[in-house]
């Protein structure tokens, strides 16, 4: 990289209508640059990036401390209440051309809430779409990020007792991307104090495929 004192990565977070995905990449900023409440309707309609401050004390190379900058890609939800599945695929698959091209690390974050079940028609729909988006190498580049996980908390699971609880499409899904999670808690004064822990993990997933950079082809076929 340019500095090599500096660590950047490059986030795509995706998924579903209200699983958190926009209140998720506020919270690897450390910001709340993406709109996000509760509403009857998809709230997200085009992609935006979000870009961190340097972050100190996340990460260390060949013994130095590196300074680490997050960039996170938002995306309209698929199915979207307003927008085609061709028109959310073009619209994110032309924002992460572009957002991949820059310079940094990469990783998708395929966003799904905790406290709800994982059907299979849903899971085959987000893991054809994703696949669309990332190519065939979606697997190596894809992480799940389970959100609410503080509602599951709170209906007494534990990770491990969730885990062992979750149904056979979700432990699919799981297995299929080599066992990358995330259990991610929506009280925000935990997100912020756990948010040095969630980037760690990231860059752990980073490491697991050898720093390796996503290459597109064309932001459309």
């Amino acid at each position: 990289m340019a500095d090599s004192n500096e660590m950047t990565i490059n986030l795509v977070v995706l998924g579903r209508t209200q699983t958190g995905k926009s209140a998720a990449g506020n919270s690897l900023l450390g910001s709340s640059d993406f709109e996000s409440h509760h509403s009857p309707t998809s709230v997200t309609t085009c992609c935006s990036l979000g870009r961190s401050c340097r972050i100190s004390g996340i990460i260390r190379r060949n013994g130095c401390e590196l300074a680490l900058r997050v960039r996170v890609l938002d995306t309209p939800s698929y199915p979207h209440s307003g927008l085609s599945k061709e028109q959310v695929r073009d619209t994110v698959s032309s924002a992460l051309a572009h957002h991949f091209r820059e310079e940094g690390l990469h990783l998708a974050l395929l966003v799904l809430r905790a406290d709800l079940p994982l059907c299979p028609d849903e899971s085959n729909h987000t893991i054809q779409f994703i696949q669309e988006l990332l190519g065939p190498t979606w697997k190596d580049f894809t992480a799940v990020l389970l959100t609410h996980a503080d509602k599951a908390e709170g209906a007494g699971f534990s990770e491990e007792a969730y885990l062992h609880s979750a149904s056979s499409t979700l432990l699919s899904l799981l297995s299929s991307v080599h066992h990358k999670y995330i259990f991610l808690d929506n009280q925000k004064s935990i997100i912020k104090e756990e948010r040095a822990i969630v980037l760690r993990k990231l860059l752990n997933f980073i490491r697991q495929n050898n720093y390796q950079v996503l290459l597109l082809k064309h932001s459309k076929e």
